[in-house]
């Protein structure tokens, strides 16, 4: 099971925490697994690159983790595209009944 911790601070949504592997099929052939994957980096990069604002990451391929974390002011374009990361993620959970990934809001 892939699980999507919401980071909030205070009603800010401020980063993301993904953890896991979904478990649908094999490695390298999972579908769900390279969904999450390309929402999420498409995420990151595109706070990275369609914005000023700061964050910190870490990563860990093996366990399937990514860790965002926006720092200091939350412009409205990285907010969005947080929104839009968790809309996509919301997707997928539906799509498979929550078999193989689920959001939490924390």
């Amino acid at each position: 099971m892939i699980e999507v911790s919401v980071k909030r601070q205070n009603d800010d949504i401020i980063g993301f925490h993904i953890e896991g592997h979904s478990g649908y099929a094999d490695r390298g052939s999972d579908i769900i697994c390279s969904a999450v994957s390309a929402l999420a980096v498409n995420c990151v990069n595109s706070v990275e690159e369609l914005t000023e604002d700061h964050f910190s990451m870490g990563s860990d391929e093996e366990r399937g983790m990514i860790d965002f974390e926006l720092t200091g002011t939350i412009s409205p374009e990285s907010a969005l595209l947080l929104r839009s990361l968790f809309l996509g993620i919301k997707g997928l959970e539906k799509s498979y009944r929550g078999r193989y990934v689920r959001l939490i809001d924390c």
